[in-house]
């Protein structure tokens, strides 16, 4: 088995402002880094990371901070699976949340269904909060880089809350259509 290569960034900036502290750290978060310690993260290899990294570095030496960027590996597979635990956990605390956001979004609808509040304007905003959990679960897969063992959990809470939304909204077109006022003008 070829052995997985990393890229290590190494990093200090000075405390303050905080600001561009956190922006580094947010970026890096958002790259899907993890963190072996204070200033030390590291992200699969790759030409993408490897270009953000290098803006990145940019970015620290403009903060007066330092920078050392390295492609690594691990000294032996027991290595590999840690580095790869540790994405995954970082993955998986992801998907956890969005699971629980999945389920908070079921308890609603089935609240809604249950006082019979079929409302358009209910089921609109309901379906852009679906829009959200699409966009963010494709963002956390984007940042998945070994399968996380949440990963399959989340695309089936995904998946069941769709059809959630959808039996609502059929009720909701069906309450509608029993409000209507009959149709008087046809001859």
């Amino acid at each position: 088995m070829a052995s997985l290569e990393w890229l290590l960034l190494t990093y200090k900036v000075p405390a303050e402002p905080a600001r561009k502290r956190v922006s580094i750290w947010r970026k890096l978060k958002g790259l899907g880094a993890i963190y072996l310690q204070g200033g030390v993260c590291l992200l699969p290899k790759t030409d993408d990371h490897l270009r953000r990294l290098k803006m990145l570095e940019n970015e620290i030496a403009e903060a007066e901070g330092e920078a050392l960027l390295l492609a690594t590996v691990g000294l032996d597979q027991k290595q590999e699976e840690k580095i790869i635990a540790r994405f995954n956990a970082d993955r998986d605390d992801e998907y956890k949340e969005f699971i629980e956001k999945c389920v908070a979004f079921e308890a609603e609808i089935a609240e809604e269904t249950r006082v019979e509040h079929f409302t358009f304007a209910e089921l609109e905003e309901n379906e852009q909060d679906l829009m959200k959990f699409r966009n963010w679960i494709e963002k956390i897969r984007k940042l998945d880089f070994y399968k996380a063992p949440r990963a399959e959990e989340a695309a089936e809470r995904l998946s069941r809350s769709e059809a959630i939304l959808d039996a609502y909204a059929h009720n909701v077109f069906a309450a509608q259509e029993e409000n209507r006022p009959p149709d008087t003008t046809r001859e």
